[in-house]
């Protein structure tokens, strides 16, 4: 029988709902049918974690470390972390930031190294993060950076949409200075190649515009689409990708449009993200593309609200598990 592979779980920030999601994540049988969870963080958090929300954790749990043989069954590898009793759940702290992001780096280190097939990662907070000292705004920047790929971008996916985006965490006024023919059409690649991959055929893309109506030639913005998209359209249809658009983005997600196409490529953040989290916030997954490992996360963030009160749902990061065992195989 062909072994369980072993996937790396991210703590997060600690102060948030990482957590508790990585205790349910240890606990529930049918991500143990698929996969050895480990979870990269602190087990002394975990089980403050595991009694603040009365779910407990295996009895077998394995604190592994890099000199010993390699887990059967859920463990966690212990990073650098502020003391349990410290932690105070929905309070920004850079103390977190540094636990969240010191957790990213050794499940990154791991996973190059081969001991783990794939890392899925809990949420992070981005002002924790900066108060840590951290370049990096995100996981997808982090990951990048830490890996050292020379191409990526950001893939969020479910069973009713995916999109891909062409830039992350910029502000809006950055978007149009860092677009250009080279990086739509890079994105363009990595969907069409994922997409592919993920379903067994060639993919059916579109992108957006970036300006209302999709710059209507030249009415709107400063033409961004025929600068940048259109000259990239033609080059990924000239490599035999099937791509249409740019479409203006206030109907790139009609039900019609999701039907005809398997993925949509973005031009930024919020016009990727906005109608995919109405559309499937509860089981939708983070996949960065592009990278030397496999990376998938949680398509939510650290819900500092209702952090360490059992209310946070782990769906999203069982589909993370999920689909991070599928692109490991």
């Amino acid at each position: 029988m062909t072994p369980l592979p072993l996937i790396g779980l991210t703590l997060g920030d600690p102060a948030g709902v990482g957590p508790e999601l990585c205790v349910r994540a240890l606990a529930e049988p049918a991500v143990r049918q698929r996969c050895h969870p480990v979870v990269f963080g602190s087990a002394e958090i975990l089980r403050r974690a595991s009694a603040a929300i009365g779910v407990p954790l295996p009895g077998e749990l394995a604190e592994w470390d890099a000199a010993g043989p390699a887990p059967t069954g859920p463990a966690v590898v212990n990073c650098p972390a502020p003391p349990a009793a410290a932690i105070a759940p929905g309070r920004v702290d850079a103390a977190c930031g540094a636990a969240g992001y010191a957790a990213i780096a050794r499940a990154i280190e791991w996973a190059l190294a081969g001991r783990i097939a794939g890392v899925a990662t809990a949420p992070i907070h981005k002002e924790a993060l900066r108060l840590a000292g951290v370049a990096q705004p995100g996981h997808t920047e982090i990951f990048t950076a830490l890996t050292g790929a020379k191409r990526t971008c950001m893939m969020l996916r479910s069973e009713v949409l995916t999109v891909t985006m062409v830039t992350t965490h910029i502000g809006y006024a950055d978007v149009p200075r860092r677009l250009s023919v080279e990086r739509v059409l890079e994105v363009i690649e990595l969907t069409a190649d994922a997409v592919a991959r993920m379903n067994g055929r060639p993919a059916r893309l579109a992108i957006c515009g970036l300006n209302p109506h999709a710059g209507e030639h030249g009415l709107f913005g400063e033409r961004e689409e025929e600068r940048c998209v259109e000259p990239a359209v033609a080059a990924a249809c000239a490599r035999g990708i099937a791509i249409a658009g740019p479409l203006p983005p206030d109907t790139a997600f009609t039900a019609a449009n999701r039907r005809r196409f398997d993925a949509v490529v973005c031009l930024y953040h919020d016009q990727g993200h906005i109608p995919f989290k109405l559309l499937a916030f509860e089981d939708g997954v983070n996949i960065t593309l592009g990278l030397p490992i496999v990376r998938t996360s949680v398509d939510h963030g650290t819900a500092f609200d209702i952090a360490w009160q059992g209310k946070a749902s782990p769906v999203s990061l069982f589909r993370a598990i999920e689909y991070a065992v599928t692109l490991a195989g």
